[in-house]
C-alpha cells in the first residue's frame, strides 16, 4: 500500500486478445493489485476489452455503452473503490442497425461506477507503411469522434483524454491544456515499428509543450496472428522525464505520484503559456521583404 502524501495513478500495460473473457479476467486482476498498492486511479489501453483478428470479428463483438462489458467496469470500479480510464471502448455506433460501424471511445468512470465522461477518438490511424509492414485502415469500420470533450476533474487532478493515433496531433494536447488539464492520456495499441521510431518522444513532446503529466496505458505483445503492439506504457512528468516505463516485454503496471505542485513549478518558472500569442498570429506569415 502506497504511503505517498501525493495521489497515486496506475498505468497499465496489457496484451487483449480476441478472447473477451479472458482480457477481462486479465485487467480485473491488475485493477486489484493496482488498487492494493494504493492507486487511486488506473488507466488501462486502447483495445482493453479485446483486439479483433479481423474486421468481420472487430465488429461482431463490439457492444453498446450499456452493454455488459462497461457494466462490469462499473461495479469493479464501486467494489474496489477506484477510478477507472478505460482507453479504447469499441463502441456500437449510433446508427448500428443500418452502417455496422463502431466508436473507438475510451470511458472515464469513478469510484461509484458513474461513467463521467466518453471520448470518441477523432483521428483515425489510416496508415500504409509497406516498406515496415504497416497497413492499417482504422476508418474502414470505426467513425470519427466529432469533438473533443472538457478534462475530467479526477482524484489525481484534471485529465484530458486522447486515443492513441491522437498523440500525433499536439493542436488537441493544447486545447485541453488550455481548457484546465493537468494530466494528458493517451491509451494506445501502437504498431512495433511506429512506437520504436516514436512512441517516447511524442509522449515526451506532448508534456514539454504543455506541461502536464502524461499517463499513456499501452498494449503490448502478440495479440493473435497478424498484429503486435510495441508495448512500453509511460508516465512522463510536466518536465518531460519519464517516470514510469513497463518495458516492452509483458503485461504489468507502473505506479506514479501525480504531484500538481510540479505541474505549478514548471508552469511558473518557465510561462510558456503567458508567452503564446493569440492565435491569429499563428495563421498569419509576413509577406514583408527584408
Amino acid at each position: 500500500m502506497s504511503t505517498s502524501p501525493n495521489p497515486v495513478a496506475a498505468v497499465c500495460q496489457v496484451t487483449a486478445t480476441p478472447d473477451k473473457e479472458s482480457n477481462f479476467s486479465a485487467c480485473k486482476q491488475l485493477l486489484e493489485e493496482a488498487r492494493q498498492r494504493g492507486a487511486c486511479m488506473v488507466f488501462l489501453p486502447e483495445g482493453f476489452d479485446y483486439i479483433g483478428s479481423s474486421r468481420e470479428e472487430t465488429l461482431s463483438m463490439s457492444e453498446p455503452l450499456g452493454g455488459d462489458i462497461i457494466s462490469r467496469y462499473t461495479q469493479l470500479a464501486r467494489k474496489l473503490d477506484v477510478w477507472l480510464s478505460l482507453g479504447g471502448f469499441h463502441e456500437r455506433g449510433h446508427d448500428w442497425e443500418n452502417d455496422r460501424r463502431i466508436y473507438n471511445s475510451h470511458v472515464i468512470i469513478n469510484n461509484k461506477g458513474d461513467v463521467l465522461s466518453v471520448y470518441r477518438k477523432s483521428h483515425l490511424f489510416d496508415v500504409e507503411l509497406p516498406e515496415k509492414g504497416v497497413s492499417l485502415k482504422e476508418s474502414a469500420f470505426t467513425i470519427p469522434g466529432a469533438s473533443l470533450v472538457p478534462p475530467v476533474q479526477t482524484p489525481i487532478g484534471k485529465v484530458g483524454l486522447g486515443v492513441c493515433y491522437d498523440l500525433r496531433f499536439p493542436e488537441l494536447s493544447l486545447a485541453l491544456q488550455r481548457h484546465g488539464a493537468d494530466i494528458l492520456t493517451y491509451p494506445s495499441a501502437f504498431t512495433v515499428v511506429t512506437g520504436a521510431a516514436h512512441w517516447e518522444v511524442l509522449l515526451r513532446a506532448r508534456a514539454i509543450e504543455t506541461q502536464c503529466f502524461v499517463l499513456a496505458a499501452a498494449q503490448v505483445g502478440r495479440h493473435h496472428e497478424t498484429r503486435s503492439s510495441y508495448g512500453h506504457a509511460l508516465a512522463v512528468d510536466p518536465w518531460g522525464e519519464v517516470v514510469g516505463d513497463c518495458g516492452g516485454e509483458k503485461p504489468g503496471m507502473v505506479l506514479v505520484e501525480v504531484n500538481l505542485d510540479k505541474v505549478n513549478r514548471t508552469r511558473k518558472n518557465m510561462p510558456v503559456q503567458q508567452h503564446r500569442r493569440d492565435s491569429a498570429f499563428y495563421h498569419s506569415l509576413s509577406q514583408t521583404c527584408l
